[in-house]
């Protein structure tokens, strides 16, 4: 059962609403995504791209600019070093386009899942140089990969990296040694000597905040950027990145500019996905946009993606756009096959016991390892590492829960891996097939996880009764967006209700209609989407229960009214 909270968080909420002009209720919201001040307060509800941090803040930054200007002006080949996912493919368009248009002579490479793994690799440093690449710019990647930055130097290139990953560290006696890679250039707000106020930014908002020095510094006009603050917006959610502060800013302007792109091949993926003239919020872009550019980098190749990003003509967008909506078609019926096998493995071979779930799955397309891991980590509420197997090795990823800092973990067993890299909550690495089990045996003994914290909680923002929601509150609510990591839907509570008329509909048969009613008598229309036979028998008979929900209107037919989404319930033991 999960553990049901309130937020409890304290603040003047009457002097906020009158300041504002919001309800308490909405106040109170505010205050529980971490707004304290009045600046905070005033960027939470409000906050412009001219609120964001000085890209100059970020360390070497300025380095990097000098660097590329100079290049330009010399006319010198440099080559773009991306990654395969949404976050590296968008920071890869970001930095070409941004570069072309300043003048460069410039191209991409990014790297195969399958063929090259992630980051950078000997063949790539050695392509480079067989293609006389005098500089090497990479993004989403490179900060752990200092061996082959060496390589690359040692072959007389120039090497900048531009990253938002952990930085690598060795501890000896409670002494951490970070490993910095041997760039010219090493643009990563994780550095622990980064003056940048945030390190929760995603590859492609680094790459960006480069461009915009090397604007700065060429005398460039800044608003031929303008265009590339929605990619920022698309790649900041897709790398589920904390919708806090800057990155909010970001991902609430980059998605009005997003409706109305003058991008061919996105205005054709929008399209692609029946989202057409559509409101389009963040959830669209992690559930539907974002997994068609995802699933070109793990079911093809990343190339596809980009070049939709790049696409000119309607005709040429509309194509690669169809392909990559299908594309993630067939990535969602592989990736249930491999989730079932996973359950069946967990529940069949002893895995319950586990405080980490570190699971085998040979067959699993590589690719996929990461939903799965993040699929069954909801299910069980347990840091989740998924294995395949790879070409030379097998390969893994990891999906972490709140309370278990998975990058830092691994790194006390940074002997069993060949490579690894990754933040708090999710990770990448490859290993030997002889240490999986040895991984799965020590990776648990070290694991200090408490029982409360293998549990998912329930954060409730307020205990509202329903008779006290309005259209008015509900719309006010809705201001609040971008939802997200970070940033969720505000969650309500209130005890002591019935369902009444409670019914099974949908073609699925898992959706529960009904009324909630209070004790007062009053009651509104509600739903419950989830396990509809285990509501219908422990509370579609009346008893007295708990609800936490989310209020919604609801508009059938040009008619309004206020309905409830009922996420969690607690039935009242007699």
């Amino acid at each position: 059962m999960a553990r049901w909270a309130v937020y409890a968080k304290k603040a003047d909420f009457k002097a906020i609403a009158e300041k504002y002009g919001i309800d308490q209720v909405t106040a109170r919201i505010i205050r529980n995504r971490d707004a304290v001040t009045d600046e905070e307060i005033r960027q939470y509800i409000s906050g412009k791209l001219s609120d964001l941090p000085s890209p100059h803040l970020l360390k070497d930054a300025d380095k990097a600019a000098g660097i590329l200007a100079g290049k330009i002006s010399e006319g010198r080949h440099i080559r773009i070093l991306g990654d395969y996912d949404i976050d590296g493919v968008s920071a890869t368009y970001i930095l070409k386009k941004a570069l072309k248009e300043a003048g460069a002579d410039v191209d991409h490479y990014i790297p195969d899942r399958i063929l090259d793994g992630y980051g950078i690799n000997g063949q790539i440093i050695e392509k480079a140089i067989a293609d006389n690449v005098d500089t090497i710019v990479t993004c989403d990647n490179g900060i752990s990969a200092a061996e082959e930055i060496q390589a690359a130097k040692d072959a007389g290139m120039t090497v900048i990296v531009t990253d938002h990953h952990e930085v690598p560290y060795t501890e000896e006696d409670g002494v951490i040694t970070h490993i910095i890679p041997p760039a010219d250039a090493v643009v990563d707000p994780k550095q622990p000597d980064c003056q940048y106020p945030t390190d929760t930014i995603c590859g492609a908002v680094v790459a960006f905040k480069v461009m915009q020095v090397l604007y700065e510094l060429m005398g460039l006009p800044p608003e031929k950027l303008s265009p590339l603050v929605e990619i920022e917006a698309v790649a900041t959610i897709g790398d589920v990145m904390e919708l806090k502060g800057e990155n909010r800013i970001l991902v609430r302007e980059g998605l009005k500019r997003l409706e109305k792109t003058k991008n061919t091949g996105l205005r054709a993926l929008i399209r692609a996905c029946g989202l057409e003239n559509n409101h389009l919020t963040a959830y669209h872009i992690g559930f539907v946009i974002g997994p068609c550019i995802n699933a070109s980098g793990r079911l093809d190749t990343a190339a596809r993606a980009l070049s939709l990003l790049e696409a000119e003509s309607e005709d040429e967008a509309a194509v690669i756009a169809g392909e990559l909506f299908d594309l993630n078609v067939s990535r969602k019926a592989m990736t249930e096959e491999s989730i079932n096998e996973a359950q069946r493995i967990i529940e069949d071979e002893g895995y319950l016991d586990d405080r980490v779930l570190v699971v085998f799955l040979p067959q699993c397309h590589e690719s996929l390892a990461g939903i799965v891991a993040g699929r069954i980590r909801e299910k069980y509420y347990r840091p989740t590492f998924i294995i395949t197997r790879g070409q030379d090795c097998a390969k893994g990823s990891g999906r972490s829960t709140d309370e278990y800092p998975m990058f830092d973990e691994m790194s006390k067993l940074g002997d069993l891996f060949i490579r690894f890299g990754g933040h708090k909550k999710a990770a990448g690495f490859s290993i030997s097939e002889d240490n999986i089990p040895v991984l799965r045996k020590r990776i648990n003994e070290q694991c200090t996880l408490k029982d409360s914290e293998l549990t998912p909680k329930v954060l409730i923002d307020v205990a509202v009764p329903i008779h006290y929601l309005s259209r008015k509150l509900v719309r006010e609510i809705d201001m609040l967006e971008p939802f997200g990591n970070g940033n969720p839907k505000p969650l309500f509570a209130q005890k002591n209700l019935r369902a009444t008329g409670a019914r099974i509909v949908g073609k699925n048969g898992n959706v529960v209609k009904m009324k909630l009613q209070e004790q007062s008598g009053f009651s509104m229309e509600a739903i419950y989407f989830g396990d509809a036979q285990a509501f219908m028998r422990d509370a579609g008979n009346g008893v007295s229960l708990m609800a936490a929900y989310r209020p919604e209107i609801n508009n059938y037919r040009g008619m309004e009214s206020l309905q409830v989404i009922i996420t969690d319930y607690v039935v009242k033991s007699n």
